[in-house]
């Protein structure tokens, strides 16, 4: 640790999410003795935001391009935070350097398709060299990923039987932020929506079957679902977290601590009555439909301008009335089933998000001992196998609901 001036450093820590990273570590980090500093690429930005929370920390400043300028932050730190997307095109520079420094790393991606590029290049490497890279640590997708590991671990130490399937159902409200937008529109623009259609695209080799492919294809249609006893529709979000949650089973199973044979997973979004049906038939409708937009640039062009930008999101009003509910549902081999449930009050995408990737961090500062598979597991890994039970009791202790 004294090889190092700093135990987590918070990067684009003046953005709209980065902001409330800075703001919750003040309020949890210096009980803890971390050592933290904030940093991204203009420095005026970074001292109006430490001013206004009123913290005495340290101010670094690179920009995301700027290979020497990270290298000589991520050099300075055991954990690095970021919170500066889109990812694929400022998360490149921040990577490479944690991997060369064996610096830990955690943040908010949802961009599947560039965590591909990272398995590809860094993966190896890291694993060596017992560095965790931990992309997907904020709303995407902690509570699919931690929520599977739960189930699953609770059938095979309470019924001692492994898991055939599990389905999580999610409820929420909030509002986006312009940097979830932003990644969004960049997923199109780069061409990486093409790769979201591959249900195992963050898993290693071996590649699946057909018959592994076919079941594991994201729902298109709303459906009724008698393990919750209403109506679901295919989730945003999904393309996403099932990738993640597979590639925890993949992990896994190369561990020897499989989920279970043949084991499945999928996500949805949950209605209940009245008119669930209605509820569930609109939904589906309309992100078919924002779907399309989002692939249009001239249609896209004539909404981007009413939406959020980069910097902006939801008033606090909304981000302090939203919430969210993940129920999750695990089926043993024999049919016998266990349930679990993550839940929160406060904006997912923000409230949320930020509890999830401080105590992340915090995680990996704090209690590298205790993490899962022990101090020296490395690689691009995901929030189940980088972190486990660990950020469970944390997120706990923070006040999430967590079965």
């Amino acid at each position: 640790m004294s090889d190092h001036s700093y135990d987590v450093v918070l990067y684009g820590a003046s953005g709209f999410v980065g902001k409330q990273t800075v703001q919750y570590f003040t309020r949890h980090a210096s009980s803890a003795r971390v050592r933290w500093a904030i940093a991204g690429r203009n420095r005026q930005k970074l001292e109006a935001v430490r001013d206004e929370i009123g913290v005495t920390v340290d101010v670094l400043v690179a920009d995301s391009q700027d290979q020497p300028a990270i290298d000589a932050i991520v050099s300075q730190t055991r954990v690095l935070l970021t919170t500066a997307g889109p990812f694929a095109l400022y998360g490149n520079a921040m990577v490479d350097a944690c991997v060369r420094f064996k610096t830990h790393y955690v943040d908010i991606t949802g961009e599947t398709f560039w965590v591909k590029t990272l398995i590809d290049r860094y993966h190896t490497q890291a694993t060596a060299d017992g560095t965790r890279i931990i992309p997907c640590c904020g709303f995407d997708s902690v509570p699919s990923d931690l929520g599977t590991y739960r189930v699953v671990q609770r059938l095979q130490q309470e019924l001692g039987i492994p898991c055939a399937n599990v389905k999580a159902y999610f409820q929420m409200v909030g509002g986006f932020n312009g940097g979830t937008l932003a990644s969004a529109f960049n997923l199109y623009d780069s061409q990486g929506i093409a790769h979201l259609r591959d249900p195992f695209l963050l898993n290693p080799p071996p590649s699946p079957t057909q018959a592994e492919i076919d079941r594991n294809c994201d729902p298109q249609t709303p459906s009724f679902d008698p393990d919750i006893n209403t109506w679901v529709a295919p989730f945003l979000m999904a393309p996403v977290n099932t990738r993640v949650v597979r590639r925890s089973c993949a992990l896994a199973e190369g561990w020897q601590e499989s989920y279970g044979p043949g084991f499945t997973y999928q996500e949805y979004l949950k209605f209940d009555e009245p008119l669930a049906w209605l509820q569930a038939t609109g939904g589906t409708a309309g992100l078919a439909l924002f779907a399309s937009i989002l692939q249009q640039p001239q249609l896209r062009s004539l909404l981007q301008p009413i939406l959020p930008q980069p910097g902006d999101g939801p008033s606090e009003q909304t981000m302090q009335e939203g919430w969210f509910s993940c129920e999750v549902v695990g089926t043993a081999l024999d049919g016998r089933k266990v349930r679990g449930l993550i839940r929160d009050q406060g904006d997912p995408g923000n409230r949320a998000t930020v509890k999830f990737v401080c105590e992340s961090a915090l995680s990996l500062a704090l209690q590298m001992d205790e993490l899962p598979g022990g101090p020296a597991r490395g690689g691009i890994l995901t929030p189940a196998t980088g972190l486990g039970n660990v950020l469970v009791e944390r997120l706990r202790r923070a006040g999430m609901t967590v079965m």
